[in-house]
């Protein structure tokens, strides 16, 4: 293409209302498909993660000034620990403790919790002796 065909195409698209087409075409590659490729996969499945056994995790290994070493520490005592008192040296509210007492210290730590009610109505926590 010369120089005057340009103007020509030009001075046509102007008349009929249409944009002049482009000189050069678009250094751009072909729009495909977004797909991946195939991958192999390795024959080795991803193993569980190893838990302590239950028992293996036991008071003595509470570090000192921790929130679980405050609570084992009271209900360490001869007799026991009210709900208020651990909530008061936790912070924690009273399902809070509960749930603490059930799971931390009964199941993970395998140390066995009683409860009974006091002369006031009032439940208190120890270890079983």
């Amino acid at each position: 293409m010369n120089a005057s065909s340009m103007e020509e195409n030009n001075a046509q698209a102007a008349a009929t209302g249409e944009k002049p087409k482009a000189n050069k075409k678009a250094r751009v590659a072909p729009k495909s498909a977004h797909v991946t490729t195939k991958t192999t996969r390795s024959g080795k499945k991803a193993s569980a993660t190893k838990k302590t056994p239950k028992g293996a995790k036991k008071a003595s290994s509470v570090r000192d000034g921790s929130k679980t070493g405050k609570v084992v520490d009271l209900l360490k005592r001869p007799d026991g620990a009210t709900l208020k008192e651990l909530m008061k040296a936790t912070g924690w509210q009273a399902h809070s403790v509960r749930g603490f007492l059930s799971g931390t210290i009964s199941k993970k730590m395998g140390l066995t919790v009683t409860s009974t009610k006091g002369e006031g109505g009032e439940r208190i926590y120890s270890f079983k002796a």
